[in-house]
């Protein structure tokens, strides 16, 4: 099991561009998702500004940057801690690199403030679109339960997903495919049945390499990841992602 997750990260290497569809798009019965093209996180760094005037931007790429690296060092030398812990342990790095007061208050803010995310305006009428035209939703992200639940209650998205599927469950992040063969055992789908809405570039990538069509929601416009892996289609919103699945 540790030399396939080495073959796997290790595969992610070659270069590509990202294209707008990559063949013919199979039947899709079921949406999974990454938490973020749901919820938007920029009220967390807007936080971070009004607590750091002028470095609260740099806190947050810190902060981001690191919080994602901690996931993929943690389950690739098998020292697993969840996702709070170690987004709260970025946040301590991130503070001391951008040299801020981070006094116990400013940090509990700030950690809270993951708990109280809600949805981008896009998400509730594209949600009930797909899931009456009989498309199955549930979630597949590296936050925990928790996070996640806290969410759906702040977006009013109560009943929306038939599952919540953290990372906790396994015990290990992605792009581990550990981590995405839970929507394959929960859902009991093939993989190709199910397509996976993916915020970050990597996350789109390790997710096709997998062996799920894939959705890369790019609402932050970023460049595609040098990652070897073209998603299945490209929007910025879940409308686009509707209209891809729907059409």
């Amino acid at each position: 099991m540790q030399q396939n997750r080495r073959n796997f990260l290790g595969s992610l290497t070659a270069c590509s561009a990202i294209a707008r569809a990559a063949g013919p798009k199979k039947t899709i019965k079921a949406v999974l998702f990454d938490a973020f093209p749901v919820f938007d996180p920029r009220p967390v760094f807007a936080l971070a500004e009004e607590l750091f005037p002028g470095k609260g931007a740099d806190l947050a790429a810190s902060w981001r940057t690191r919080q994602f690296e901690y996931t993929w060092l943690r389950t690739i030398s098998h020292n697993y801690a969840d996702f709070w812990q170690v987004t709260e342990d970025a946040l301590v790095f991130a503070a001391k690199m951008t040299n801020v007061d981070l006094t116990s208050d400013k940090r509990s803010r700030l950690m809270e403030a993951y708990l109280e995310l809600s949805c981008w305006p896009d998400v509730p009428a594209a949600l009930r679109s797909l899931r009456d035209a009989g498309i199955r939703l549930a979630f597949l992200s590296n936050m925990t339960e928790r996070m996640l639940r806290a969410g759906i209650r702040n977006s009013k998205l109560d009943g929306m997903f038939e599952r919540v599927l953290s990372t906790d469950l396994v015990r290990v992040y992605k792009p581990d495919p550990f981590a995405y063969q839970m929507g394959v055992d929960a859902l009991r789908l093939n993989r190709d049945e199910i397509l996976f809405a993916a915020f970050a570039g990597w996350d789109a990538a390790g997710a096709k390499t997998f062996g799920y069509s894939t959705f890369w929601v790019n609402r932050l416009n970023q460049p595609a990841e040098e990652l070897g892996e073209v998603p299945d289609a490209v929007g910025t919103t879940l409308d686009d992602l509707v209209r891809y699945v729907l059409k």
